[in-house]
């Protein structure tokens, strides 16, 4: 059951409202509200950031930069939180996380007149009639069926080239590592991918081992922080010398940085700067991370908004990578914050600026998928809170997943 208070306010920190839009423009009538999933607000992950973006959507147009929000107290409230939106007739809604992408993809057939911005749930899978498919058959063109309805994904490959840069500069040893939640994870194993070959871009001979938690959607793919931190104890003595370690395993890989930073090696985050949302400056148990990999979500959530009241906004999956201000690093803070050399830097600034030319290749011709083989059919897939995890989607043909007593892949 959805809450049953109106959507609360923004948070207090809210910026000054610019000068209204004019009376009777199109933007003036613009209702923008927010449905984040489970957790908080001010999370500094996925809800936080996405929330900001909105906000800076309604500045940059001229409208209230607080605007309402609803967190949801467990998935049962999703649809029923943002049809509290629809009834109260707001006309851009952003739901956050793929969590959300059945109820925002039902919601947005049953109000075509409404603009639903949905974050990170891609490829939006929907029937022939433009309903969400629970099958993942997604024989319905969604841009066409649901004619108001965005869904924002992000370059994955570039953000982790950017990281595998970082991890091999600072490699002492030549040898380093990743681990995904699972393997059947498109964006989690364009994430390692794109590690790969930006490691392989600063040192040809960086030897890249990796490995996956599981191979299926379970809890212990993105929810199982004890696991992910007794996987990563078990990768370390299986590849003795890898000193940085990257995670793309949500809370799971939150246990995978707490036994990297355990071993005295540096950690790698992903999706948010997890140096700050995992209070690392305060907490010694994630005081290793020296990076992460970030989809810049409020850019992106921004950039939707703006669309929409400029009327430039199309329906369908919008990516947002190196080109649009869609992904990037963080920078190294506290005690790691000399690390990030001028040399790296300017390694990561070459870098970017190639990606913004289309001049780099960050992936793989199997892009997506751990072994070779036709691009990967995605479908979202319901596994973590959105706040903990990548969006998911199945990647074709990727192999069971490198069980901890197994030594995992190299390169």
């Amino acid at each position: 059951m959805a809450a049953s208070m109106a959507p609360s306010m923004a948070a207090s920190e809210a910026p000054s409202a610019p000068a209204s839009a004019p009376a009777g423009s199109p933007v003036a009538g613009l209702k923008i509200g927010v449905v984040t999933d489970i957790g908080t607000l001010d999370d500094k992950n996925f809800n936080e950031y996405s929330y900001k973006g909105a906000q800076a959507g309604a500045t940059a147009l001229g409208l209230d930069p607080n605007v309402p929000s609803i967190v949801p107290k467990d998935s049962s409230e999703y649809a029923a939180d943002i049809q509290q939106f629809v009834d109260q007739g707001f006309n851009v809604i952003v739901t956050v996380g793929f969590n959300l992408a059945g109820p925002t993809a039902q919601a947005a057939h049953d109000n075509p007149d409404i603009w639903f911005v949905g974050v990170d749930q891609s490829p939006i899978c929907v029937d022939e009639t433009g309903a969400p498919d629970p099958n993942f058959g997604c024989k319905g063109d969604a841009a066409t069926l649901l004619p108001k309805y965005i869904s924002v994904n992000f370059a994955e490959d570039q953000a982790g080239y950017l990281a595998g840069i970082v991890a091999a500069s600072l490699s002492k040893s030549g040898t380093i590592g990743a681990i995904g939640g699972t393997s059947a994870c498109a964006p989690c194993v364009r994430y390692i991918q794109g590690y790969e070959l930006g490691a392989k871009s600063v040192n040809p001979n960086v030897q890249v081992k990796s490995a996956y938690v599981v191979n299926d959607f379970s809890n212990a793919a993105f929810n199982d922080p004890v696991g992910g931190n007794s996987f990563a104890q078990q990768f370390l003595q299986q590849n003795a010398g890898t000193d940085v370690m990257f995670q793309v395993a949500g809370k799971t890989g939150n246990g995978v940085l707490q036994a990297a930073c355990a071993a005295n090696i540096l950690g790698i985050g992903v999706d948010v700067d997890q140096y700050l949302s995992l209070n690392a400056a305060n907490d010694p148990t994630y005081g290793c991370i020296v990076t992460s990999a970030e989809k810049h979500l409020e850019s992106a959530v921004s950039q939707a908004i703006q669309a929409i009241g400029g009327g430039s906004a199309t329906a369908g999956d919008v990516r947002f990578d190196a080109t649009n201000d869609g992904i990037g690093v963080s920078p190294a803070q506290g005690a790691n914050a000399s690390l990030i050399t001028p040399d790296i830097q300017s390694k990561l600034d070459a870098a970017l600026a190639a990606m913004k030319a289309g001049t780099l290749t960050t992936c793989p011709s199997n892009c997506g998928t751990v072994s070779a083989g036709p691009a990967p059919t995605e479908a979202p897939a319901s596994a973590a809170p959105a706040s903990e995890a990548p969006s998911m989607a199945p990647a074709t043909e990727a192999p069971s997943a490198a069980p901890a007593s197994v030594a995992p892949s190299g390169s």
